[in-house]
């Protein structure tokens, strides 16, 4: 049963790993271009699998593309390989031996990159709030954040600042 009615038949309970809580709502799913750019943005249940929401966000897509932990599946992989994508993804459990062999310098740069924006969508845009009472609301407000996302990322790289430091554009 859905709190309060809302979203009903379209949203689901999901597990936040970060906040170590349940929670009730969608997950959003998101491919960034070089370098952080928003390109494709899914929204999924709270509560379906991230192996099986990939192929749809990377549809279209050839080459190297790097996802989070949650992404490392080898089943995954081996079929986006198929496909023509050769998805990076670190090992699941951070802390493992196995881990170290997944480690790479270039590739914690480029996740850091992704924590950036999505930082950015958690604090500027309270993306984690949802004040929507229907579907189509909350599209909009999704669009609206990566409007905003998008036209500071283009003041920034007018002023040819870091594309990425939004705070110079408010002060």
């Amino acid at each position: 049963m859905s709190p309060a009615g809302l979203f009903e038949g379209e949203a689901s309970f999901g597990k936040d790993h970060a906040d170590r809580q349940t929670f009730y709502g969608f997950r959003l799913h998101a491919q960034l271009a070089w370098p952080g750019v928003l390109t494709h943005l899914f929204l999924a249940p709270a509560n379906e699998a991230d192996g099986e929401i990939a192929p749809l966000l990377l549809e279209g897509t050839q080459g190297v593309v790097l996802g989070d932990r949650n992404y490392w599946l080898p089943k995954l992989q081996a079929f986006l390989r198929s496909k023509g994508i050769l998805l990076q993804a670190p090992f699941r459990k951070a802390h493992s031996p196995q881990a170290q062999a997944y480690h790479s310098r270039v590739l914690g740069r480029v996740r850091y990159l992704i924590d950036t924006v999505f930082g950015q969508l958690t604090s500027r845009c309270q993306i984690k709030r949802v004040w929507a009472r229907d579907l189509w609301h909350l599209r909009n407000r999704l669009l609206r954040c990566v409007l905003l996302h998008t036209l500071c990322f283009w003041l920034n790289q007018q002023d040819q600042a870091p594309y990425l430091q939004f705070e110079r554009l408010v002060a």
